[in-house]
């Protein structure tokens, strides 16, 4: 069973920084892309950034320059420095872990995290 976990959420205000943090655990052979997105009230589900086992790296339009993914593959953990924070970044960020394939398996599937609440004061 393979299981994502999220941490590093919290109240910020507007220009500061968090830093999210996904630890992957199972049994896990490879995994082709890890990425953040997140979801506001009222809105739909929307990717934040996405870093690939080769290391290429894919951000919204609203956090490019702001925001910097970053992967470990030993550890198949991923994390999103985010910077400058705005109001408009509140919402839940769910971890997710693309092309997952389990030791011993041959089919891969996609995995999510529960999510972790940021929330960015004015």
């Amino acid at each position: 069973q393979v299981q994502l976990v999220e941490s590093g959420g919290g109240l910020v205000q507007a220009g500061g920084s968090l830093r999210l943090s996904c630890a992957s655990s199972g049994s896990i052979f490879s995994i082709n892309a890890m990425g953040w997105y997140r979801q506001a009230p009222g809105k739909e589900r929307e990717l934040v950034a996405l870093i690939t086992s080769g290391g290429s790296t894919t951000y919204a339009e609203s956090v490019t320059g702001r925001f910097t993914i970053t992967r470990d593959n030993a550890k198949n953990t991923v994390l999103l420095q985010m910077n400058s924070l705005k109001p408009e970044d509140t919402a839940v960020y769910y971890c997710k872990a693309n092309g997952v394939r389990v030791l011993g398996g041959i089919v891969r599937r996609d995995y999510w995290g529960q999510g972790t609440q940021v929330i960015v004061s004015s």
